[in-house]
């Protein structure tokens, strides 16, 4: 014979609750017909596991319940890998009688006598044990995969759909798949809470929000996942909510009135507002406040978003809000200096360089700005002033810093732009500033017969042309 008793269960699924004691129980059933049979019990963990009897005597063929506790109540279950193990030893037993202190004597040495007769691994089982795997940093190893599934097995439909909730606000996928595969309901919502997509954007675990779309997750009305996608800059986030859902609103506003645009803008997310007008987004959408998207990206400074949106629209920089201001406005109040320019000087300093309004353009660039900003053609201040013959402010521009060695949308100088016009006198003081009649570098050839039209010019351009 090679062991006395036998087990009811191949192993013990503990159930583990927070900070309250947890037990078990089995029975062993002697084997012997005639003769009693000593027990001896012990884990291989004897500081987390405790017994309620370590030593018993069974009668023949009786059976006998025992319980394993948890040595004392704790906030996470104590998991080992590999299981830790009930460990049973027995003892024939003739007289059938014993102390507690006869039987601990009896066990405490190994010899022919005492039988290694079963060995029972515990499992720790129920809701906050896979709450605790859920922010674990365990490794994900066949062991806790194991630990997963058992758990798992002792949680109803209410509380799978709890945990996946959990599971999901972690980002934590791989409890997540095993959830849904056990039957958690990802279109369950909470009373006031936030749906599991919504959760599953927010934690910016990617391959759980993949999971969310292909579970036939039903996005709701009150969802606004990209907005959410939008704040952290999760543009591949946003990639996976539109190409699983097709008919995604990408211009549905949030409870300001803001569209994801908006918040994109407001964080100066470039790569973002690239995405979003790419998909057809309306950059002149405002809010409940009066505010554009670039209203949000002037008020926090933002310049890369700025050019971008500038580039996007051409009339929104002049767009107020409902308290007057354009974007300019609120950069001048946040002392954003790098964005006058942008939003409102280059358009004055241009329109005072096709005018000749010297105090003007001077006063433009003293406010800061950019003697070389080009409009939405190309052309600089100096190609304005060229074209039009005004000297005075071309020599204003020239001494502030213009270059004469840009091109216009159209690969043209300003010295192209004022021989092109007729300005002889404005073409020699290029000429003089630098401005090369050698146009081999350009996009567009030199019009030598454009020079000829005005023979003052044609010996000194036609010098500069051979010298090159």
């Amino acid at each position: 014979m090679d062991r006395l008793v036998k087990a009811d269960v191949n192993e013990l699924n503990l159930m583990f609750t927070k900070n309250q004691k947890c037990s078990t129980s089995f029975k062993l059933t002697n084997l012997m017909h005639t003769m009693s049979v000593a027990i001896s019990l012990n884990t291989t963990n004897q500081t987390i596991f405790s017994f309620t009897q370590a030593y018993s005597i069974i009668p023949p063929l009786g059976t006998s319940t025992f319980t394993l506790n948890l040595a004392k109540p704790c906030d996470i279950p104590p998991l080992s890998t590999p299981l830790d193990n009930v460990l049973v030893r027995s003892s024939m037993l003739p007289t059938g009688k014993a102390s507690q202190e006869e039987l601990k004597r009896l066990f405490s040495k190994p010899g022919p006598y005492i039988f290694k007769d079963v060995t029972i691994p515990i499992s720790f089982v129920g809701p906050h044990v896979i709450e605790f795997l859920t922010c674990s940093s365990m490794s994900k190893t066949l062991e806790i995969a194991f630990v997963l599934t058992k758990a798992i097995t002792w949680c109803d439909e209410s509380q799978l759909t709890s945990l996946l909730r959990r599971a999901v606000m972690h980002g934590n996928c791989y409890v997540v798949s095993s959830l849904l595969d056990a039957g958690a309901d990802v279109n369950i919502w909470e009373p006031d809470g936030e749906s599991v997509m919504l959760l599953a954007v927010k934690s910016g675990d990617i391959d759980t929000v993949k999971l969310m779309v292909e579970s036939g997750f039903v996005i709701d009305e009150h969802d606004r996942l990209l907005h959410d996608a939008a704040s952290m800059n999760r543009v591949d986030i946003m990639e996976v909510l539109c190409m699983g859902y097709l008919d995604l609103d990408i211009n549905l506003v949030d409870s300001e009135g803001q569209t994801p645009l908006h918040i994109g803008a407001t964080h100066g997310y470039v790569e973002v507002l690239k995405f979003l007008v790419e998909l057809g987004i309306d950059p002149d959408l405002v809010d409940n406040k009066g505010w554009t998207p670039l209203h949000c990206a002037s008020s926090n400074g933002h310049v890369e978003a700025i050019e971008f949106l500038l580039d996007s629209c051409n009339y929104v920089k002049y767009a107020v809000n409902k308290e007057g201001k354009t974007a300019y406005n609120l950069a001048v109040e946040k002392g954003y200096a790098d964005l006058y320019d942008m939003l409102h000087l280059g358009d004055v300093l241009h329109r005072a360089s096709r005018k000749g309004d010297v105090d003007e353009m001077k006063k433009c660039l003293e406010d800061g700005a950019k003697v070389n900003g080009k409009d939405q053609h190309g052309w600089t201040a100096l190609h304005r002033a060229a074209f039009k013959g005004y000297i005075d402010g071309a020599k204003v521009l020239l001494n502030n810093g213009a270059r004469v060695d840009l091109v216009d949308g159209s690969g043209y100088t300003a010295l192209h732009r004022a021989v092109e016009a007729g300005h002889v006198q404005l073409a020699m003081i290029l000429i003089g500033h630098g401005a090369k009649a050698n146009m081999k570098s350009l996009v567009v050839p030199f019009d030598l017969d454009s020079v000829k039209k005005h023979p003052v010019l044609e010996a000194p351009i036609r010098h500069m042309i051979e010298r090159a």
